[in-house]
């Protein structure tokens, strides 16, 4: 049986922690006409030959990077979501506690996403393009952000700053579940553009997912 396909978020998280670096120069070249391009006039509305001109190359040398379209599409998105993989990596650092890790965490991911010109309006406004591959693909992209989370969480339970008994499987899975729900659905009771909302929502619910096991209950 075939393996499964890595998912365009695995990709992008992997390359994150791995710290890949692209140093094909005309590819890199391309990408960025790509997101200009794609930020300015849609996915949908441009075409492999607009993204040539605004990059300054041939139609041809495009296409010798990037087979199609798709492809090219694919790539400026994973390009986004492993700068967002940076950029959360960098939030949480300048954090001095688990709980405030928590809330930065949490915080910085909605901002990050909702605030991308490229992923938040693709989420906006073209939906069908980005969504379906994000929550139809088995769970598969949910999961690579879980284990993201989840890999923290072990990190703060060696450092002795959360229980050790701590699930952190399944309290990443739930962190992460509820911040997807406010990316995928408008909420009309939190108001998702303010932080310091988030950041209440974020330590009244979340930070106690750290807390010990309450006596006698019992584990998953």
């Amino acid at each position: 049986m075939e393996p499964a396909r890595e998912s365009l978020l695995e990709r992008a998280y992997t390359d994150a922690v791995e710290r890949v670096d692209d140093t094909d120069q005309t590819r890199a070249r391309i990408l960025g006409a790509a997101y200009e391009q794609f930020c300015r006039i849609g996915i949908q509305r441009s075409t492999m030959e607009d993204v040539a001109r605004r990059a300054g190359v041939s139609r041809i040398t495009v296409y010798r990077r990037f087979a199609t379209k798709d492809a090219l599409v694919e790539q400026v998105v994973r390009q986004e979501f492993r700068r967002y993989f940076d950029r959360f990596l960098i939030d949480i650092a300048r954090a001095r506690t688990v709980a405030d890790r928590v809330v930065l965490g949490f915080v910085s991911s909605l901002r990050a996403i909702r605030g991308n010109p490229l992923i938040g309006g693709l989420m906006e406004t073209e939906p069908d393009l980005l969504v379906p591959s994000m929550i139809s693909d088995d769970g598969r992209t949910l999961a690579t952000v879980r284990r993201f989370v989840a890999g923290q969480l072990r990190q703060e339970q060696r450092a002795g700053n959360v229980p050790g008994d701590l699930d952190t499987d399944l309290v990443a899975e739930m962190m992460v579940r509820i911040s997807a729900s406010f990316l995928a659905i408008p909420s009309h009771l939190v108001d998702l553009d303010d932080d310091e909302e988030l950041a209440a929502l974020a330590r009244r619910f979340l930070v106690p997912m750290l807390e010990p096991r309450a006596p006698g209950s019992n584990p998953r």
